[in-house]
Protein backbone atom coordinates (compact mmCIF):
# COMPACT_ATOMS: atom_id res chain seq x y z
CA UNK A 1 0.00 0.00 0.00
CA UNK A 2 1.71 3.05 -0.98
CA UNK A 3 0.72 4.88 2.40
CA UNK A 4 2.35 2.39 4.32
CA UNK A 5 5.30 2.47 2.09
CA UNK A 6 5.77 6.19 2.63
CA UNK A 7 5.39 6.24 6.04
CA UNK A 8 8.73 3.67 6.33
CA UNK A 9 10.69 6.88 4.45
CA UNK A 10 9.56 9.53 6.89
CA UNK A 11 8.09 7.92 9.92
CA UNK A 12 5.03 9.73 10.00
CA UNK A 13 1.88 6.93 9.98
CA UNK A 14 -0.91 7.13 8.08
CA UNK A 15 -3.45 5.46 11.15
CA UNK A 16 -6.39 5.27 8.78
CA UNK A 17 -4.76 3.41 5.78
CA UNK A 18 -2.92 1.14 8.25
CA UNK A 19 -6.68 0.92 10.59
CA UNK A 20 -7.85 -0.18 6.55
CA UNK A 21 -5.30 -2.46 5.78
CA UNK A 22 -5.84 -4.81 9.14
CA UNK A 23 -9.81 -4.75 8.15
CA UNK A 24 -9.17 -5.47 4.51
CA UNK A 25 -6.90 -8.32 5.91
CA UNK A 26 -9.50 -9.99 7.89
CA UNK A 27 -12.40 -9.58 5.34
CA UNK A 28 -9.52 -11.50 3.28
CA UNK A 29 -9.07 -13.75 5.72
CA UNK A 30 -12.80 -14.90 6.43
CA UNK A 31 -13.45 -15.22 2.68
CA UNK A 32 -10.74 -17.37 2.64
CA UNK A 33 -8.61 -15.17 -0.17
CA UNK A 34 -5.30 -14.70 1.83
CA UNK A 35 -3.21 -17.75 1.79
CA UNK A 36 0.21 -15.86 2.57
CA UNK A 37 -1.74 -13.33 5.85
CA UNK A 38 -3.13 -16.81 6.97
CA UNK A 39 0.46 -19.03 6.51
CA UNK A 40 2.24 -15.90 8.67
CA UNK A 41 -0.43 -16.30 11.16
CA UNK A 42 -0.36 -20.00 11.71
CA UNK A 43 3.75 -19.51 11.82
CA UNK A 44 3.28 -17.64 15.40
CA UNK A 45 0.54 -20.05 16.49
CA UNK A 46 -2.58 -18.63 15.07
CA UNK A 47 -3.73 -21.75 12.94
CA UNK A 48 -7.11 -20.10 12.87
CA UNK A 49 -9.90 -20.38 11.39
CA UNK A 50 -11.19 -17.70 13.17
CA UNK A 51 -9.35 -14.29 13.00
CA UNK A 52 -10.07 -11.24 14.73
CA UNK A 53 -9.23 -7.52 14.27
CA UNK A 54 -6.68 -7.68 16.87
CA UNK A 55 -4.76 -10.65 14.74
CA UNK A 56 -4.49 -8.69 11.86
CA UNK A 57 -3.75 -5.09 12.87
CA UNK A 58 -0.49 -7.41 14.53
CA UNK A 59 0.39 -8.45 11.21
CA UNK A 60 0.17 -4.47 10.02
CA UNK A 61 2.29 -3.60 12.76
CA UNK A 62 4.63 -5.82 11.63
CA UNK A 63 5.17 -4.68 8.22
CA UNK A 64 5.11 -1.10 10.07
CA UNK A 65 7.90 -1.98 12.03
CA UNK A 66 6.64 -2.48 15.29
CA UNK A 67 6.63 -5.41 17.55
CA UNK A 68 2.90 -5.14 18.21
CA UNK A 69 -0.36 -2.75 17.19
CA UNK A 70 -0.36 -0.62 20.80
CA UNK A 71 3.45 0.22 20.34
CA UNK A 72 2.80 1.54 16.49
CA UNK A 73 -0.52 3.40 18.52
CA UNK A 74 1.34 4.99 21.17
CA UNK A 75 4.44 5.94 18.68
CA UNK A 76 1.89 7.79 16.67
CA UNK A 77 0.12 9.22 19.49
CA UNK A 78 3.81 10.30 20.80
CA UNK A 79 4.40 12.31 17.47
CA UNK A 80 0.73 13.64 17.39
CA UNK A 81 0.89 14.74 20.83
CA UNK A 82 4.56 16.05 20.17
CA UNK A 83 3.42 17.92 17.05
CA UNK A 84 0.32 19.84 18.85
CA UNK A 85 2.55 20.72 22.04
CA UNK A 86 5.79 21.35 21.15
CA UNK A 87 7.01 23.58 23.76
CA UNK A 88 9.27 25.27 22.08
CA UNK A 89 8.85 28.88 24.20
CA UNK A 90 8.88 27.12 27.46
CA UNK A 91 12.24 24.94 26.53
CA UNK A 92 14.42 28.46 25.02
CA UNK A 93 14.38 27.18 21.66
CA UNK A 94 13.32 30.78 19.78
CA UNK A 95 17.52 31.85 21.27
CA UNK A 96 19.26 28.37 19.76
CA UNK A 97 21.76 27.68 17.17
CA UNK A 98 20.48 24.64 15.38
CA UNK A 99 23.60 23.32 13.88
CA UNK A 100 23.21 20.83 11.35
CA UNK A 101 26.22 18.96 8.75
CA UNK A 102 24.24 20.08 6.05
CA UNK A 103 20.84 22.25 5.08
CA UNK A 104 18.35 19.37 4.55
CA UNK A 105 16.11 19.91 8.18
CA UNK A 106 16.01 23.78 7.77
CA UNK A 107 12.99 23.87 6.07
CA UNK A 108 11.02 20.95 7.93
CA UNK A 109 12.29 22.86 11.75
CA UNK A 110 10.24 26.21 10.40
CA UNK A 111 7.76 23.89 8.98
CA UNK A 112 7.18 22.03 12.44
CA UNK A 113 7.13 25.25 14.13
CA UNK A 114 11.17 25.58 15.21
CA UNK A 115 12.17 29.51 15.05
CA UNK A 116 15.73 29.83 16.41
CA UNK A 117 18.41 30.11 14.28
CA UNK A 118 20.26 27.63 11.86
CA UNK A 119 23.55 27.23 10.83
CA UNK A 120 25.30 24.71 8.41
CA UNK A 121 28.25 22.99 8.71
CA UNK A 122 29.00 20.86 5.60
CA UNK A 123 32.48 19.61 4.43
CA UNK A 124 32.46 16.55 4.14
CA UNK A 125 35.47 15.32 6.34
CA UNK A 126 34.66 11.67 5.29
CA UNK A 127 36.72 12.43 2.03
CA UNK A 128 39.57 13.99 1.32
CA UNK A 129 42.42 15.15 3.17
CA UNK A 130 41.90 16.14 6.86
CA UNK A 131 45.53 16.68 8.13
CA UNK A 132 46.34 18.89 11.38
CA UNK A 133 47.01 21.75 9.87
CA UNK A 134 47.01 25.81 11.33
CA UNK A 135 43.49 26.89 10.62
CA UNK A 136 43.87 28.99 7.26
CA UNK A 137 46.22 26.43 5.65
CA UNK A 138 43.57 23.61 6.97
CA UNK A 139 40.79 25.20 5.17
CA UNK A 140 42.68 25.99 2.58
CA UNK A 141 43.59 22.13 1.54
CA UNK A 142 40.00 21.59 2.18
CA UNK A 143 38.70 24.00 -0.49
CA UNK A 144 41.23 22.74 -3.34
CA UNK A 145 40.28 19.39 -2.32
CA UNK A 146 36.40 20.16 -2.98
CA UNK A 147 37.02 21.84 -5.88
CA UNK A 148 38.67 19.05 -7.47
CA UNK A 149 36.67 16.63 -6.43
CA UNK A 150 33.25 18.12 -6.77
CA UNK A 151 33.66 20.39 -9.72
CA UNK A 152 32.25 23.67 -7.75
CA UNK A 153 33.64 26.53 -8.38
CA UNK A 154 36.70 28.02 -6.03
CA UNK A 155 34.77 31.09 -5.22
CA UNK A 156 31.53 29.65 -4.03
CA UNK A 157 33.58 26.76 -1.99
CA UNK A 158 35.00 29.88 -0.35
CA UNK A 159 32.08 31.96 0.40
CA UNK A 160 30.67 29.09 2.01
CA UNK A 161 33.76 28.59 4.37
CA UNK A 162 33.69 32.47 5.17
CA UNK A 163 30.43 32.21 6.44
CA UNK A 164 31.09 28.77 8.33
CA UNK A 165 34.06 30.21 9.90
CA UNK A 166 32.55 33.19 10.86
CA UNK A 167 29.90 31.35 13.07
CA UNK A 168 32.28 28.90 14.23
CA UNK A 169 34.41 31.80 15.42
CA UNK A 170 31.63 33.50 17.39
CA UNK A 171 30.87 30.38 19.82
CA UNK A 172 31.65 31.35 23.20
CA UNK A 173 30.44 30.68 27.00
CA UNK A 174 27.33 32.78 26.42
CA UNK A 175 26.47 30.32 23.19
CA UNK A 176 23.50 28.03 23.03
CA UNK A 177 23.74 25.08 20.62
CA UNK A 178 21.51 22.16 19.80
CA UNK A 179 23.45 19.97 17.61
CA UNK A 180 21.45 17.26 15.16
CA UNK A 181 22.93 14.03 14.37
CA UNK A 182 23.26 10.91 12.91
CA UNK A 183 24.84 7.82 13.47
CA UNK A 184 27.49 7.79 10.26
CA UNK A 185 30.87 9.18 9.87
CA UNK A 186 29.67 12.25 8.45
CA UNK A 187 27.83 13.55 10.97
CA UNK A 188 29.67 11.96 13.82
CA UNK A 189 32.72 13.93 12.51
CA UNK A 190 31.65 17.24 11.88
CA UNK A 191 30.26 16.12 15.54
CA UNK A 192 33.82 16.52 16.84
CA UNK A 193 35.03 18.72 14.63
CA UNK A 194 32.57 21.60 15.95
CA UNK A 195 32.77 20.00 19.47
CA UNK A 196 36.48 19.95 19.48
CA UNK A 197 36.41 23.68 18.15
CA UNK A 198 34.58 25.31 20.97
CA UNK A 199 36.96 27.39 23.20
CA UNK A 200 34.95 26.79 26.40
CA UNK A 201 32.06 24.92 27.54
CA UNK A 202 28.87 27.37 26.04
CA UNK A 203 25.64 27.79 28.32
CA UNK A 204 23.90 25.34 26.72
CA UNK A 205 25.34 22.92 24.70
CA UNK A 206 22.72 19.77 23.49
CA UNK A 207 22.92 16.95 21.29
CA UNK A 208 19.66 14.98 19.49
CA UNK A 209 21.16 12.19 18.57
CA UNK A 210 19.62 9.14 16.40
CA UNK A 211 20.58 5.81 14.93
CA UNK A 212 17.23 4.96 14.02
CA UNK A 213 13.50 5.94 14.41
CA UNK A 214 10.83 3.53 14.82
CA UNK A 215 8.51 2.62 11.92
CA UNK A 216 11.24 3.78 9.55
CA UNK A 217 12.24 0.61 7.67
CA UNK A 218 15.69 2.07 6.27
CA UNK A 219 17.04 5.39 8.38
CA UNK A 220 19.60 7.24 5.96
CA UNK A 221 19.25 10.09 7.89
CA UNK A 222 17.43 12.69 9.46
CA UNK A 223 16.74 14.59 6.80
CA UNK A 224 14.12 12.18 5.41
CA UNK A 225 12.05 12.83 8.78
CA UNK A 226 8.47 14.46 7.96
CA UNK A 227 8.22 17.46 9.95
CA UNK A 228 6.81 16.34 12.65
CA UNK A 229 9.27 14.04 13.67
CA UNK A 230 11.63 16.49 14.50
CA UNK A 231 9.15 17.67 17.11
CA UNK A 232 8.54 14.35 18.46
CA UNK A 233 12.47 14.63 18.56
CA UNK A 234 13.32 17.56 20.16
CA UNK A 235 12.63 16.59 24.21
CA UNK A 236 14.67 13.93 23.23
CA UNK A 237 17.92 16.37 23.01
CA UNK A 238 19.93 15.77 26.03
CA UNK A 239 23.50 18.24 27.50
CA UNK A 240 26.96 18.02 26.94
CA UNK A 241 29.82 18.47 29.39
CA UNK A 242 33.33 19.18 29.41
CA UNK A 243 33.88 15.29 29.18
CA UNK A 244 31.93 15.42 25.50
CA UNK A 245 34.71 18.40 24.60
CA UNK A 246 37.66 16.55 25.90
CA UNK A 247 36.50 13.19 23.86
CA UNK A 248 36.10 15.06 20.65
CA UNK A 249 39.19 17.20 20.84
CA UNK A 250 40.96 13.76 21.25
CA UNK A 251 39.32 12.00 18.50
CA UNK A 252 39.67 15.06 15.96
CA UNK A 253 43.63 14.66 17.00
CA UNK A 254 43.37 11.07 16.03
CA UNK A 255 41.56 11.62 12.96
CA UNK A 256 43.79 14.54 11.27
CA UNK A 257 46.90 12.15 12.63
CA UNK A 258 49.41 10.51 9.59
CA UNK A 259 49.49 7.59 11.78
CA UNK A 260 45.59 6.10 11.94
CA UNK A 261 46.94 4.34 15.22
CA UNK A 262 45.74 6.34 17.94
CA UNK A 263 42.17 6.37 15.46
CA UNK A 264 41.84 3.03 15.34
CA UNK A 265 42.18 2.57 19.29
CA UNK A 266 39.43 4.90 19.78
CA UNK A 267 37.72 3.17 17.02
CA UNK A 268 37.34 -0.04 18.92
CA UNK A 269 36.31 1.52 22.76
CA UNK A 270 32.94 2.55 23.79
CA UNK A 271 32.28 5.82 24.82
CA UNK A 272 29.31 7.12 26.84
CA UNK A 273 29.32 10.28 26.41
CA UNK A 274 28.97 9.94 22.95
CA UNK A 275 27.84 6.29 22.95
CA UNK A 276 27.71 6.73 18.14
CA UNK A 277 31.46 8.22 17.86
CA UNK A 278 33.00 4.60 18.58
CA UNK A 279 31.02 2.55 15.18
CA UNK A 280 31.37 5.73 13.50
CA UNK A 281 35.32 5.85 13.83
CA UNK A 282 35.61 2.03 13.14
CA UNK A 283 33.34 2.23 10.19
CA UNK A 284 35.79 5.33 8.59
CA UNK A 285 38.56 3.89 9.13
CA UNK A 286 37.93 0.86 6.97
CA UNK A 287 37.92 3.77 4.36
CA UNK A 288 42.02 3.10 4.43
CA UNK A 289 43.28 0.26 1.96
CA UNK A 290 41.74 -3.14 3.16
CA UNK A 291 44.96 -5.39 4.06
CA UNK A 292 43.79 -8.04 1.86
CA UNK A 293 42.40 -5.90 -1.35
CA UNK A 294 43.88 -2.79 -1.25
CA UNK A 295 39.89 -1.84 -1.38
CA UNK A 296 38.37 0.67 1.06
CA UNK A 297 34.97 -0.47 2.12
CA UNK A 298 33.11 1.58 -0.17
CA UNK A 299 35.02 1.16 -3.13
CA UNK A 300 34.67 -3.21 -2.28
CA UNK A 301 30.57 -2.35 -1.59
CA UNK A 302 30.36 -0.77 -5.23
CA UNK A 303 32.14 -3.41 -6.88
CA UNK A 304 30.08 -5.98 -4.98
CA UNK A 305 26.81 -4.19 -6.21
CA UNK A 306 28.08 -4.04 -9.34
CA UNK A 307 28.70 -7.93 -9.13
CA UNK A 308 25.57 -8.81 -7.72
CA UNK A 309 23.39 -6.73 -9.63
CA UNK A 310 25.48 -6.52 -13.48
CA UNK A 311 25.86 -3.55 -15.42
CA UNK A 312 23.64 -0.42 -13.80
CA UNK A 313 23.56 3.31 -14.25
CA UNK A 314 25.50 4.93 -11.85
CA UNK A 315 22.74 6.20 -9.71
CA UNK A 316 21.26 2.65 -9.49
CA UNK A 317 24.39 1.53 -7.92
CA UNK A 318 24.38 4.54 -5.52
CA UNK A 319 20.71 3.88 -4.69
CA UNK A 320 21.98 -0.40 -4.27
CA UNK A 321 24.47 0.99 -2.12
CA UNK A 322 22.57 3.44 0.46
CA UNK A 323 19.47 1.37 0.64
CA UNK A 324 21.20 -2.26 1.13
CA UNK A 325 24.60 -2.76 1.08
CA UNK A 326 26.36 0.59 3.36
CA UNK A 327 26.21 0.11 6.49
CA UNK A 328 26.41 3.25 7.78
CA UNK A 329 25.08 5.14 4.90
CA UNK A 330 26.72 8.64 4.15
CA UNK A 331 27.30 9.84 1.03
CA UNK A 332 25.42 12.37 -1.41
CA UNK A 333 25.41 12.26 -5.16
CA UNK A 334 28.23 14.24 -5.69
CA UNK A 335 30.12 12.31 -2.98
CA UNK A 336 29.06 8.91 -4.40
CA UNK A 337 30.75 10.15 -8.08
CA UNK A 338 34.09 11.52 -6.77
CA UNK A 339 34.29 8.17 -5.00
CA UNK A 340 33.76 6.33 -8.43
CA UNK A 341 35.82 8.30 -10.54
CA UNK A 342 39.95 6.87 -9.34
CA UNK A 343 37.73 3.17 -10.21
CA UNK A 344 36.69 4.56 -13.49
CA UNK A 345 39.58 6.34 -14.59
CA UNK A 346 43.10 4.25 -13.52
CA UNK A 347 44.96 2.73 -15.71
CA UNK A 348 43.82 -0.73 -15.33
CA UNK A 349 40.10 0.22 -14.45
CA UNK A 350 37.93 -1.71 -11.80
CA UNK A 351 35.32 0.04 -13.16
CA UNK A 352 33.76 0.58 -16.72
CA UNK A 353 31.76 3.01 -17.83
CA UNK A 354 29.71 3.87 -21.03
CA UNK A 355 29.89 7.30 -22.37
CA UNK A 356 27.48 9.76 -23.11
CA UNK A 357 24.74 11.46 -20.73
CA UNK A 358 24.46 12.29 -17.32
CA UNK A 359 26.68 10.72 -14.65
CA UNK A 360 23.51 9.56 -13.10
CA UNK A 361 22.61 7.46 -16.16
CA UNK A 362 25.99 6.50 -17.80
CA UNK A 363 26.45 2.61 -17.36
CA UNK A 364 28.82 0.39 -15.40
CA UNK A 365 30.03 -2.68 -15.04
CA UNK A 366 32.93 -4.44 -13.26
CA UNK A 367 36.04 -5.30 -15.30
CA UNK A 368 38.11 -8.26 -14.58
CA UNK A 369 39.91 -6.75 -12.29
CA UNK A 370 37.55 -5.50 -10.76
CA UNK A 371 36.45 -9.17 -10.46
CA UNK A 372 39.86 -10.29 -9.30
CA UNK A 373 40.71 -7.37 -6.93
CA UNK A 374 37.26 -8.14 -5.72
CA UNK A 375 37.64 -11.74 -4.89
CA UNK A 376 40.92 -11.98 -3.63
CA UNK A 377 43.15 -12.75 -6.28
CA UNK A 378 44.80 -8.97 -6.96
CA UNK A 379 45.62 -6.18 -4.37
CA UNK A 380 44.48 -3.23 -5.90
CA UNK A 381 47.64 -1.39 -4.34
CA UNK A 382 49.70 -3.69 -6.94
CA UNK A 383 47.79 -1.80 -9.82
CA UNK A 384 49.24 1.96 -9.17
CA UNK A 385 45.65 3.47 -7.87
CA UNK A 386 45.55 7.45 -7.53
CA UNK A 387 46.63 8.79 -4.22
CA UNK A 388 44.10 9.66 -1.88
CA UNK A 389 43.52 10.24 1.75
CA UNK A 390 41.49 9.40 4.28
CA UNK A 391 41.56 11.94 7.60
CA UNK A 392 45.27 13.11 8.00
CA UNK A 393 46.21 9.71 6.31
CA UNK A 394 47.80 9.79 3.16
CA UNK A 395 47.42 7.00 0.89
CA UNK A 396 50.50 6.21 -1.57
CA UNK A 397 50.20 2.69 -2.88
CA UNK A 398 54.27 2.56 -3.23
CA UNK A 399 55.18 3.63 -0.57
CA UNK A 400 54.07 1.54 2.34
CA UNK A 401 50.64 2.66 3.11
CA UNK A 402 48.78 1.94 6.57
CA UNK A 403 46.27 -0.31 5.38
CA UNK A 404 43.22 -1.84 8.28
CA UNK A 405 42.05 -5.54 8.48
CA UNK A 406 38.10 -6.29 8.43
CA UNK A 407 39.28 -6.39 12.62
CA UNK A 408 39.78 -2.95 12.71
CA UNK A 409 43.84 -3.23 13.12
CA UNK A 410 46.30 -0.85 11.35
CA UNK A 411 49.57 -1.32 10.28
CA UNK A 412 52.07 -0.55 7.44
CA UNK A 413 51.95 -2.60 3.85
Amino acid sequence: MPAIHTSRHHGLLDLPSLRKRAKRLLKALKTNEAGDTRAQLHAIGLPGPDYRLADTQWLVAREAGFASWPRLIAHADAIEFAARHPGFAATGEATVQHWRCGNDIEHSLRTAGFSGSFQMFDDPMVMGPVPALPDDDYWAVRAAFATEAFGLPARDIQQRQVIQRKALAQLNAESELVLWCEADAYDQLFLVRLLASLPVLPRRLELIEINQVPGVERFIGIGQLAPDLLAWLWPQRRPLGEDALALARVAWTAYTAPNPSEWAQLASQTHSVLPLLGPALARQLQELPGADDGLSLTQRLTLRVLADHGELPCGKVLGHLMMSYEPLPYLGDLMFHALLRPLIDAPQPLVHEQPGGEWQRRVVRITDLGEQVLGGRSNWLDHSPAERWVGGVRIVADQAPWVVSAEGRVRRR
